[in-house]
């Protein structure tokens, strides 16, 4: 981890539905299926914002 959990800036799922531009329910599978790391703070879950970017550039593709 390059990141202090301290230091760390956390988005709600919905933020991250957000700024994805899909549901909330497409966050809570990809968090369920292990592909974007969360913790869990109550009943609800917390989502780095570099995880969500080293998430999107691991799916990133160039067109031909």
């Amino acid at each position: 981890m390059t990141e202090s959990f301290a230091k760390a800036r956390f988005l709600t799922v919905q933020e991250v539905a957000d700024l994805m531009r899909v549901s909330s329910m497409t966050i809570y599978r990809l968090i369920k299926a292990g592909e974007l790391p969360a913790v869990r703070v109550g009943r609800s879950f917390r989502v780095r914002d570099t995880d969500v970017d080293t998430y999107l550039e691991s799916r990133y593709t160039e067109t031909a």
